[in-house]
Protein backbone atom coordinates (compact mmCIF):
# COMPACT_ATOMS: atom_id res chain seq x y z
CA UNK A 1 0.00 0.00 0.00
CA UNK A 2 0.88 3.54 -0.84
CA UNK A 3 1.62 5.42 2.28
CA UNK A 4 -0.05 9.62 1.94
CA UNK A 5 -0.14 11.88 4.49
CA UNK A 6 -2.97 14.55 4.59
CA UNK A 7 -1.74 17.62 6.33
CA UNK A 8 -5.18 19.35 7.76
CA UNK A 9 -7.53 17.12 9.50
CA UNK A 10 -10.87 19.53 8.04
CA UNK A 11 -13.89 18.90 6.00
CA UNK A 12 -11.20 18.35 3.09
CA UNK A 13 -8.48 16.49 4.42
CA UNK A 14 -11.25 13.97 5.70
CA UNK A 15 -12.77 13.53 2.34
CA UNK A 16 -9.67 12.99 0.80
CA UNK A 17 -8.67 10.65 3.18
CA UNK A 18 -11.72 8.33 2.66
CA UNK A 19 -11.79 8.80 -1.14
CA UNK A 20 -8.01 7.51 -1.21
CA UNK A 21 -8.50 4.76 1.71
CA UNK A 22 -11.76 3.63 -1.28
CA UNK A 23 -8.40 3.32 -3.50
CA UNK A 24 -6.37 1.48 -1.63
CA UNK A 25 -3.46 3.58 -0.11
CA UNK A 26 -3.17 3.36 3.50
CA UNK A 27 -3.59 7.42 4.71
CA UNK A 28 -2.09 8.95 7.97
CA UNK A 29 -3.76 12.45 8.78
CA UNK A 30 -1.70 15.02 10.82
CA UNK A 31 -3.58 18.23 12.84
CA UNK A 32 -2.50 20.38 15.58
CA UNK A 33 -6.20 21.06 16.60
CA UNK A 34 -8.04 18.30 15.95
CA UNK A 35 -10.14 16.97 13.98
CA UNK A 36 -13.04 19.88 12.20
CA UNK A 37 -12.00 22.29 14.47
CA UNK A 38 -11.83 25.21 12.37
CA UNK A 39 -14.14 26.46 9.25
CA UNK A 40 -15.25 22.72 8.98
CA UNK A 41 -17.16 23.36 12.59
CA UNK A 42 -18.23 26.67 11.85
CA UNK A 43 -19.40 27.14 8.61
CA UNK A 44 -22.96 27.69 7.34
CA UNK A 45 -23.69 23.74 6.97
CA UNK A 46 -24.53 24.93 2.91
CA UNK A 47 -23.93 23.23 0.35
CA UNK A 48 -24.06 26.32 -1.95
CA UNK A 49 -23.29 25.07 -5.62
CA UNK A 50 -25.28 27.48 -7.11
CA UNK A 51 -22.52 29.65 -6.23
CA UNK A 52 -20.74 29.96 -9.70
CA UNK A 53 -19.56 33.83 -9.38
CA UNK A 54 -16.10 34.53 -8.54
CA UNK A 55 -16.14 37.23 -5.17
CA UNK A 56 -14.40 40.03 -7.62
CA UNK A 57 -17.15 41.72 -9.33
CA UNK A 58 -17.34 45.22 -10.31
CA UNK A 59 -20.35 45.99 -7.99
CA UNK A 60 -17.98 45.78 -5.37
CA UNK A 61 -15.85 48.65 -6.36
CA UNK A 62 -18.39 51.74 -5.55
CA UNK A 63 -19.97 49.41 -2.15
CA UNK A 64 -16.19 48.62 -0.76
CA UNK A 65 -15.76 51.83 0.95
CA UNK A 66 -18.71 52.19 2.66
CA UNK A 67 -18.66 48.41 4.02
CA UNK A 68 -14.69 49.08 4.89
CA UNK A 69 -15.53 52.12 7.36
CA UNK A 70 -18.68 50.38 9.23
CA UNK A 71 -16.77 48.25 11.69
CA UNK A 72 -19.89 46.04 12.14
CA UNK A 73 -20.59 45.57 8.51
CA UNK A 74 -20.41 42.46 5.92
CA UNK A 75 -16.83 43.05 4.80
CA UNK A 76 -13.99 44.47 7.13
CA UNK A 77 -10.76 45.10 7.22
CA UNK A 78 -8.91 46.48 11.05
CA UNK A 79 -7.28 49.30 10.67
CA UNK A 80 -3.94 47.85 11.75
CA UNK A 81 -3.86 45.08 8.70
CA UNK A 82 -4.33 47.54 6.04
CA UNK A 83 -1.23 47.88 5.07
CA UNK A 84 -0.66 43.77 4.97
CA UNK A 85 -4.00 43.73 2.77
CA UNK A 86 -3.59 45.80 0.39
CA UNK A 87 -1.07 43.35 -2.08
CA UNK A 88 -4.13 40.63 -1.72
CA UNK A 89 -6.73 43.30 -2.59
CA UNK A 90 -4.84 44.61 -5.69
CA UNK A 91 -4.60 41.29 -7.14
CA UNK A 92 -8.60 40.67 -6.10
CA UNK A 93 -9.26 43.83 -8.35
CA UNK A 94 -6.95 42.86 -10.75
CA UNK A 95 -9.65 39.55 -11.28
CA UNK A 96 -12.75 41.98 -11.40
CA UNK A 97 -11.76 42.40 -15.66
CA UNK A 98 -14.30 40.18 -17.69
CA UNK A 99 -12.04 37.82 -19.65
CA UNK A 100 -10.64 36.62 -16.15
CA UNK A 101 -14.19 36.66 -14.58
CA UNK A 102 -15.62 34.99 -16.95
CA UNK A 103 -12.91 32.03 -17.29
CA UNK A 104 -13.09 31.81 -13.41
CA UNK A 105 -16.89 31.24 -13.32
CA UNK A 106 -16.09 28.30 -15.62
CA UNK A 107 -14.04 26.66 -12.97
CA UNK A 108 -16.27 27.53 -10.07
CA UNK A 109 -19.21 26.03 -12.57
CA UNK A 110 -17.07 22.54 -13.45
CA UNK A 111 -16.11 22.23 -9.57
CA UNK A 112 -19.86 22.96 -8.38
CA UNK A 113 -21.59 21.04 -10.77
CA UNK A 114 -20.35 17.74 -9.92
CA UNK A 115 -19.97 18.33 -6.37
CA UNK A 116 -23.28 17.03 -4.82
CA UNK A 117 -23.20 13.79 -7.17
CA UNK A 118 -19.17 13.49 -5.29
CA UNK A 119 -20.97 13.71 -1.80
CA UNK A 120 -23.83 11.65 -2.49
CA UNK A 121 -21.25 8.52 -3.70
CA UNK A 122 -19.00 9.37 -0.38
CA UNK A 123 -21.76 9.30 2.17
CA UNK A 124 -23.48 6.57 0.45
CA UNK A 125 -20.23 4.90 0.63
CA UNK A 126 -19.93 5.64 4.25
CA UNK A 127 -23.31 4.86 4.95
CA UNK A 128 -24.12 8.90 5.99
CA UNK A 129 -26.48 9.56 3.17
CA UNK A 130 -28.44 10.89 6.18
CA UNK A 131 -26.49 13.83 6.71
CA UNK A 132 -27.34 16.00 3.64
CA UNK A 133 -30.61 17.38 3.61
CA UNK A 134 -31.99 18.09 0.02
CA UNK A 135 -34.28 21.29 1.06
CA UNK A 136 -33.10 23.66 -1.46
CA UNK A 137 -31.87 27.41 -0.21
CA UNK A 138 -33.43 30.53 -0.74
CA UNK A 139 -31.95 33.92 -1.85
CA UNK A 140 -34.56 36.93 -0.20
CA UNK A 141 -34.80 40.68 -0.31
CA UNK A 142 -36.60 43.32 1.78
CA UNK A 143 -36.34 45.93 -1.39
CA UNK A 144 -39.55 46.82 -2.78
CA UNK A 145 -37.53 47.65 -6.47
CA UNK A 146 -36.63 44.09 -6.95
CA UNK A 147 -34.75 45.13 -9.90
CA UNK A 148 -31.00 44.06 -7.88
CA UNK A 149 -32.88 40.11 -7.18
CA UNK A 150 -33.99 40.21 -11.22
CA UNK A 151 -30.75 40.94 -12.09
CA UNK A 152 -29.48 38.54 -9.89
CA UNK A 153 -32.30 35.79 -11.33
CA UNK A 154 -31.28 36.48 -14.68
CA UNK A 155 -27.42 35.95 -14.21
CA UNK A 156 -27.97 32.38 -12.56
CA UNK A 157 -30.28 31.21 -14.90
CA UNK A 158 -27.29 32.43 -18.07
CA UNK A 159 -25.00 30.49 -15.64
CA UNK A 160 -27.43 26.83 -15.84
CA UNK A 161 -28.23 27.51 -12.54
CA UNK A 162 -31.17 25.55 -11.70
CA UNK A 163 -33.44 28.56 -9.47
CA UNK A 164 -37.15 30.02 -9.73
CA UNK A 165 -38.60 32.92 -8.98
CA UNK A 166 -40.52 33.48 -5.68
CA UNK A 167 -43.02 36.40 -5.08
CA UNK A 168 -44.21 37.38 -1.81
CA UNK A 169 -46.69 35.19 -1.65
CA UNK A 170 -45.05 32.07 -2.98
CA UNK A 171 -42.32 32.61 -0.22
CA UNK A 172 -44.67 32.68 2.91
CA UNK A 173 -46.19 29.67 2.22
CA UNK A 174 -42.61 27.61 1.44
CA UNK A 175 -41.13 29.31 5.29
CA UNK A 176 -43.75 30.83 6.99
CA UNK A 177 -41.42 31.69 9.71
CA UNK A 178 -39.47 34.79 7.59
CA UNK A 179 -40.87 37.85 7.53
CA UNK A 180 -43.85 38.95 6.13
CA UNK A 181 -42.06 42.30 5.07
CA UNK A 182 -39.70 39.99 2.35
CA UNK A 183 -40.34 41.25 -1.38
CA UNK A 184 -39.24 38.19 -3.46
CA UNK A 185 -36.62 35.46 -3.51
CA UNK A 186 -34.61 32.98 -5.25
CA UNK A 187 -35.68 29.76 -4.55
CA UNK A 188 -32.38 27.06 -5.42
CA UNK A 189 -33.72 23.53 -5.97
CA UNK A 190 -30.72 21.88 -6.55
CA UNK A 191 -28.62 22.45 -3.31
CA UNK A 192 -28.59 20.83 0.05
CA UNK A 193 -27.31 21.78 3.57
CA UNK A 194 -26.04 19.78 6.51
CA UNK A 195 -27.37 20.74 9.82
CA UNK A 196 -24.76 19.75 11.45
CA UNK A 197 -21.55 20.07 10.22
CA UNK A 198 -18.83 19.41 12.81
CA UNK A 199 -20.52 15.69 13.54
CA UNK A 200 -20.56 15.31 9.85
CA UNK A 201 -16.81 15.74 10.29
CA UNK A 202 -16.96 13.38 12.77
CA UNK A 203 -18.64 10.46 11.61
CA UNK A 204 -16.23 10.65 8.49
CA UNK A 205 -13.10 10.28 10.95
CA UNK A 206 -14.77 7.51 12.32
CA UNK A 207 -15.56 5.85 8.90
CA UNK A 208 -11.82 6.81 8.32
CA UNK A 209 -10.66 4.54 11.71
CA UNK A 210 -12.49 1.97 10.84
CA UNK A 211 -10.96 1.45 7.47
CA UNK A 212 -8.14 1.71 9.24
CA UNK A 213 -6.45 5.28 9.05
CA UNK A 214 -4.30 6.80 11.53
CA UNK A 215 -4.50 10.25 13.08
CA UNK A 216 -1.91 12.31 14.25
CA UNK A 217 -2.22 15.57 16.64
CA UNK A 218 0.46 17.18 15.85
CA UNK A 219 1.94 20.45 13.92
CA UNK A 220 4.64 19.83 10.92
CA UNK A 221 7.05 22.59 10.79
CA UNK A 222 8.97 22.00 8.31
CA UNK A 223 8.76 20.17 4.90
CA UNK A 224 12.01 17.50 3.16
CA UNK A 225 10.86 16.89 0.33
CA UNK A 226 12.80 14.08 -1.77
CA UNK A 227 12.29 12.29 -4.90
CA UNK A 228 11.12 9.20 -3.45
CA UNK A 229 10.10 10.09 -0.41
CA UNK A 230 8.70 12.96 1.78
CA UNK A 231 10.39 14.06 5.71
CA UNK A 232 7.63 16.19 7.81
CA UNK A 233 9.51 18.02 10.78
CA UNK A 234 6.43 17.86 13.43
CA UNK A 235 6.68 19.31 17.09
CA UNK A 236 7.39 16.13 18.49
CA UNK A 237 8.67 13.40 15.88
CA UNK A 238 9.47 13.35 12.37
CA UNK A 239 7.79 11.64 10.18
CA UNK A 240 8.49 9.81 6.96
CA UNK A 241 5.77 9.24 3.96
CA UNK A 242 5.50 8.28 0.53
CA UNK A 243 3.54 11.18 -1.13
CA UNK A 244 1.74 14.36 0.94
CA UNK A 245 -1.28 16.57 0.66
CA UNK A 246 -1.40 20.05 2.12
CA UNK A 247 -5.07 20.52 3.04
CA UNK A 248 -3.95 22.82 5.91
CA UNK A 249 -6.80 25.59 5.03
CA UNK A 250 -5.98 28.94 6.18
CA UNK A 251 -2.41 27.72 7.48
CA UNK A 252 -1.19 26.13 3.78
CA UNK A 253 0.51 29.02 2.58
CA UNK A 254 3.26 28.58 5.37
CA UNK A 255 3.88 25.11 3.98
CA UNK A 256 3.91 26.02 0.35
CA UNK A 257 6.55 28.67 0.97
CA UNK A 258 9.25 25.99 2.20
CA UNK A 259 8.56 24.29 -1.09
CA UNK A 260 9.57 27.38 -3.08
CA UNK A 261 5.95 28.58 -3.80
CA UNK A 262 4.10 32.07 -2.38
CA UNK A 263 0.69 32.08 -2.22
CA UNK A 264 -1.52 34.62 -2.05
CA UNK A 265 -3.69 33.20 0.57
CA UNK A 266 -5.23 35.03 3.01
CA UNK A 267 -7.03 34.52 6.41
CA UNK A 268 -10.60 35.50 5.59
CA UNK A 269 -12.30 35.65 9.57
CA UNK A 270 -15.55 34.44 9.01
CA UNK A 271 -18.37 34.40 12.05
CA UNK A 272 -21.29 32.98 13.44
CA UNK A 273 -24.22 33.85 15.72
CA UNK A 274 -25.85 30.28 17.32
CA UNK A 275 -30.43 31.80 18.20
CA UNK A 276 -32.97 29.97 18.99
CA UNK A 277 -34.19 26.76 17.14
CA UNK A 278 -37.00 28.51 14.39
CA UNK A 279 -39.23 26.57 11.94
CA UNK A 280 -36.75 26.89 8.69
CA UNK A 281 -36.47 24.06 6.33
CA UNK A 282 -33.50 25.59 4.35
CA UNK A 283 -30.64 27.69 4.58
CA UNK A 284 -31.83 31.69 3.87
CA UNK A 285 -29.44 34.39 2.47
CA UNK A 286 -30.17 38.20 2.19
CA UNK A 287 -29.60 39.92 -0.79
CA UNK A 288 -28.94 43.43 0.95
CA UNK A 289 -27.33 42.04 4.55
CA UNK A 290 -24.77 39.54 2.98
CA UNK A 291 -26.10 36.98 5.86
CA UNK A 292 -27.02 33.20 5.76
CA UNK A 293 -29.51 31.64 8.67
CA UNK A 294 -29.76 27.69 8.77
CA UNK A 295 -31.01 25.24 10.35
CA UNK A 296 -29.08 23.04 12.95
CA UNK A 297 -29.57 20.48 15.18
CA UNK A 298 -28.55 23.22 18.12
CA UNK A 299 -30.48 25.59 16.62
CA UNK A 300 -30.42 28.85 14.23
CA UNK A 301 -27.29 29.77 12.82
CA UNK A 302 -26.63 33.03 11.26
CA UNK A 303 -22.93 33.60 9.46
CA UNK A 304 -21.69 35.29 6.43
CA UNK A 305 -19.45 38.09 8.05
CA UNK A 306 -15.83 38.49 6.65
CA UNK A 307 -12.91 40.11 8.28
CA UNK A 308 -9.18 40.90 6.99
CA UNK A 309 -7.37 40.84 10.31
CA UNK A 310 -4.22 38.37 9.77
CA UNK A 311 -4.21 34.83 11.14
CA UNK A 312 -3.62 35.06 14.31
CA UNK A 313 -5.61 38.29 15.61
CA UNK A 314 -7.98 38.38 18.76
CA UNK A 315 -11.64 37.18 16.98
CA UNK A 316 -13.98 40.65 17.41
CA UNK A 317 -17.04 38.33 18.66
CA UNK A 318 -19.41 41.33 18.19
CA UNK A 319 -19.35 41.33 14.27
CA UNK A 320 -20.86 37.54 15.72
CA UNK A 321 -23.51 38.91 18.27
CA UNK A 322 -24.73 41.67 15.61
CA UNK A 323 -25.60 39.16 13.56
CA UNK A 324 -28.66 39.26 15.98
CA UNK A 325 -30.05 42.55 14.35
CA UNK A 326 -30.15 40.63 10.66
CA UNK A 327 -32.11 38.06 12.29
CA UNK A 328 -34.71 40.52 13.50
CA UNK A 329 -35.76 41.77 10.80
CA UNK A 330 -35.43 38.94 8.32
CA UNK A 331 -37.81 36.75 10.29
CA UNK A 332 -41.61 36.84 11.85
CA UNK A 333 -41.04 36.93 15.12
CA UNK A 334 -37.80 37.97 17.19
CA UNK A 335 -35.41 35.08 18.41
CA UNK A 336 -32.98 34.77 20.85
CA UNK A 337 -29.11 33.87 21.40
CA UNK A 338 -28.57 29.56 22.39
CA UNK A 339 -27.58 30.54 26.22
CA UNK A 340 -24.72 27.82 27.25
CA UNK A 341 -24.47 26.96 30.57
CA UNK A 342 -21.39 28.74 31.53
CA UNK A 343 -19.28 30.93 29.24
CA UNK A 344 -20.67 32.42 26.18
CA UNK A 345 -17.71 31.22 24.19
CA UNK A 346 -17.35 28.04 25.77
CA UNK A 347 -20.46 26.62 23.82
CA UNK A 348 -19.51 27.85 20.15
CA UNK A 349 -22.74 30.23 20.91
CA UNK A 350 -20.71 32.70 18.99
CA UNK A 351 -17.70 31.60 16.35
CA UNK A 352 -14.87 32.78 14.87
CA UNK A 353 -12.67 30.84 11.80
CA UNK A 354 -10.19 31.77 9.02
CA UNK A 355 -11.43 30.97 5.88
CA UNK A 356 -8.35 30.48 3.30
CA UNK A 357 -9.29 33.00 0.81
CA UNK A 358 -7.83 33.49 -2.50
CA UNK A 359 -7.96 36.58 -4.80
CA UNK A 360 -9.27 34.43 -7.85
CA UNK A 361 -11.85 32.95 -5.80
CA UNK A 362 -10.21 29.50 -7.02
CA UNK A 363 -8.84 26.71 -4.82
CA UNK A 364 -5.41 25.41 -5.47
CA UNK A 365 -5.61 22.49 -6.49
CA UNK A 366 -3.71 19.28 -8.15
CA UNK A 367 0.06 18.06 -7.86
CA UNK A 368 3.37 19.89 -7.17
CA UNK A 369 5.05 21.30 -10.60
CA UNK A 370 8.14 20.78 -8.51
CA UNK A 371 7.99 17.90 -6.36
CA UNK A 372 6.94 14.93 -6.69
CA UNK A 373 4.70 13.14 -5.00
CA UNK A 374 3.36 16.51 -3.13
CA UNK A 375 -0.21 17.38 -4.11
CA UNK A 376 -2.50 20.54 -2.79
CA UNK A 377 -5.58 20.60 -2.19
CA UNK A 378 -6.80 24.11 -0.40
CA UNK A 379 -7.98 27.48 -0.70
CA UNK A 380 -11.61 26.49 -1.22
CA UNK A 381 -12.47 30.44 0.34
CA UNK A 382 -16.24 30.42 1.07
CA UNK A 383 -16.87 26.80 -0.73
CA UNK A 384 -14.81 24.59 1.58
CA UNK A 385 -17.49 22.43 2.11
CA UNK A 386 -19.28 22.63 -1.00
CA UNK A 387 -16.18 21.23 -3.01
CA UNK A 388 -14.43 19.01 -0.73
CA UNK A 389 -15.65 15.73 -1.69
CA UNK A 390 -15.17 16.49 -5.84
CA UNK A 391 -11.85 18.16 -5.22
CA UNK A 392 -10.93 14.97 -3.14
CA UNK A 393 -11.72 12.50 -5.37
CA UNK A 394 -10.17 14.81 -8.32
CA UNK A 395 -6.86 14.48 -6.52
CA UNK A 396 -6.82 11.07 -5.61
CA UNK A 397 -7.50 10.21 -9.38
CA UNK A 398 -3.87 12.32 -9.68
CA UNK A 399 -2.38 10.00 -6.85
CA UNK A 400 -3.27 7.07 -8.86
CA UNK A 401 -1.94 8.39 -12.38
CA UNK A 402 -5.29 8.40 -13.85
CA UNK A 403 -6.73 11.82 -15.82
CA UNK A 404 -9.21 13.91 -12.99
CA UNK A 405 -12.48 14.48 -14.35
CA UNK A 406 -11.72 17.68 -14.62
CA UNK A 407 -8.85 19.55 -16.05
CA UNK A 408 -7.11 21.10 -13.01
CA UNK A 409 -4.44 23.34 -15.12
CA UNK A 410 -6.69 26.43 -13.81
CA UNK A 411 -6.36 25.64 -10.49
CA UNK A 412 -2.23 25.11 -10.64
CA UNK A 413 -0.45 26.49 -7.64
CA UNK A 414 2.16 28.28 -9.98
CA UNK A 415 -0.91 30.41 -11.29
CA UNK A 416 0.15 33.39 -9.41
Amino acid sequence: MQQVCIIGGGIVGLSNALFLQQAGFDVLLLDAKGIGQGCSAGNAGHFATEQVFPLAQPALLSQLPAMLLNPLGPLRIRAGYLLQALPWFARFVANMRKSKRDAHQRALSGLNHASLASWQKLLHSCQLSQQIQYNGALLVTENRNISALQQQYQAYRTAGIDVRWCDRQQLQQLEPALAATLSAALDFTEVAHSSNPLLLCQQLYRQFCQLGGRYLRTEVRQLIPGPNRQQLICDDREIVCQQLIIAAGAHSAQLTRQLGWRVPLEAERGYHLMLAPVALSRPVSSLERKCIMTPMQQGLRLAGTAEFAGLHAKPDYQRATVLQQHADQLLRQRTTAVKPPADLFANHTVWAGNRPSLPDSLPVLGPCPRHSGIYYNFGHQHLGLTQAAFSAELLTSCLQKQAPALDLTTFRINRF
